[in-house]
């Protein structure tokens, strides 16, 4: 497998998770829809939760579909930065969701951990996409 197939292969990873995880929180099927409740809850107590999870699921939908073209990289990365910050909040606004003691992360916890490999993901592409940009230049 060659660098290139390496890249549509994390393309086509993020699109998945996002537009998948997304698509749930649109339709009302989504696990993490008390999760995401009680986070606007705690941060945005004048928002709707319900409105705020459709949009949120919509906002993840459009970040995994911008994974697939390699010219909206940059834009796809600093949306994905934003969601996984936003995505690390419930280990400070919401401690008994993602720990179950210190340094032994719930099951919230772990799912918040993981996206430290979505993060190295987003860095490859965001990295190849800057150095092809940059090549097609000279």
């Amino acid at each position: 497998m060659n660098f290139k197939m390496v890249l549509v292969a994390n393309r086509v990873a993020l699109f998945v998770v996002y537009f998948w995880f997304g698509l749930l929180k649109v339709i009302g099927l989504s696990p993490a829809t008390g999760l995401v409740t009680d986070l606007a809850h705690a941060t945005l107590p004048f928002v709707e939760a319900d409105k705020f999870i459709v949009l949120f699921g919509i906002f993840e939908c459009l970040v995994g579909l911008m994974w697939l073209w390699p010219k909206l990289a940059k834009m796809a990365f600093w949306f994905t930065i934003f969601h996984l910050i936003t995505t690390f909040l419930p280990t400070i606004f919401l401690p008994d969701a993602a720990w179950n003691q210190f340094f032994t992360p719930s099951l919230v916890g772990q799912y918040i951990i993981k996206n430290l490999v979505i993060l190295a993901s987003i860095f490859t592409l965001y990295f190849a996409s800057e150095q092809s940009r940059l090549n097609t230049r000279i």
